[in-house]
């Protein structure tokens, strides 16, 4: 017994929780998003990720993912074909979907994967009209209960705070859980991964913006700053996600270094690690393959799909 006063170390998980858990961290490493791809990545560098797993397995519990994302197709035209899911997201969730299936074949009680569509968290920053973000989750729900992807599910601020005006919704997420804009500059200036994660949302928020009025640069230093607010909203968020799903695996759609408290993953092939099928279309290549591209580099290549009466995809020449 330890000494009067004292906390006992928790015990240690058995070894095959240990081998279990390893056994599903290598299923995600295929598709790690990685922040340090030179970086050799064993299960064994994932201590966080591995310790979540085993709160499920040790007890017979099925697995829980939390995966924020999905939020809303970007604004810009010239980069994705409208303000809807199209194959980019089916694609998207049916290889989430399809993850979730493939831990049955190692930990019986298998998993789930719930999508935190945080689309609301920061429409006004990025110039969403928050109707169009109602709109792209409702589909997404439509979708994952058309393709019969009964391992997925979505959250979203609706599961907060319901009926609230949107406005509201995100000032009680901003005053509940975000970081000042202080303590993010100060991080930016110390932190390596910061200062990465803060220049890719500037850029991002460049990019997606596609009739501003004026200067390049007075467009950059206006994005700098939105970039500042998206961070808080985003940091905001994640900290609800753990309040309302306390027992999880974190993922991030971000990429991410190894033994980092999120594990970076990527959803389909692209040229750019940032990119995501909200930013972008898909081509299909003649192979079978589907690539992440601007909408302007899949109409270069190939011709346009329609499913449903929809824009879905491009199809290479």
């Amino acid at each position: 017994m330890p000494p009067a006063g004292t906390i006992a170390a928790p015990a240690p998980f058995s070894d095959q929780v240990e081998r279990t858990c390893a056994a599903v961290l290598e299923l995600l490493l295929p598709h790690r998003r990685a922040a340090d791809p030179e970086q050799a990545a064993p299960a064994s560098a994932f201590p966080h990720q591995l310790h979540q797993l085993a709160s499920f397995v040790a007890v017979g519990d099925p697995i829980v993912f939390t995966l924020p994302g999905f939020p809303c197709k970007s604004p810009n035209p010239a980069k994705v074909l409208g303000h809807l899911p199209d194959e980019g997201e089916r694609l998207s969730l049916g290889f989430l979907d399809r993850l979730c299936a493939a831990v049955r074949e190692i930990h019986p009680p298998g998993a789930r994967m719930v999508i935190c569509s945080d689309g609301h968290v920061f429409g006004d920053l990025i110039r969403v009209p928050d109707d169009h973000i109602d709109a792209y989750s409702d589909e997404l729900k439509a979708v994952i209960r058309r393709e019969g992807f009964h391992h997925l599910s979505v959250f979203d601020l609706r599961d907060v705070l319901g009926d609230l005006p949107h406005d509201e919704k995100r000032a009680v997420v901003h005053a509940r859980y975000a970081p000042t804009v202080e303590r993010l500059r100060a991080e930016i200036r110390s932190d390596a991964d910061a200062e990465r994660l803060y220049c890719g949302i500037t850029r991002f928020l460049v990019d997606d913006t596609a009739d501003f009025p004026g200067s390049r640069s007075a467009l950059q230093r206006e994005c700098r700053r939105r970039a500042y607010g998206v961070i808080q909203r985003s940091r905001a968020w994640g900290d609800l996600i753990a309040d309302h799903h306390r027992r999880s695996v974190r993922l991030s759609i971000h990429p991410q270094r190894r033994g980092a408290a999120k594990f970076g993953i990527r959803l389909l092939d692209s040229r750019d690690a940032w990119t995501t099928p909200w930013h972008s279309c898909v081509l299909h290549r003649p192979d079978g393959s589907w690539e992440l591209l601007k909408r302007q580099a899949a109409e270069e290549a190939g011709r346009l799909v329609l499913r449903d009466g929809r824009p879905s995809h491009y199809e290479a020449r």
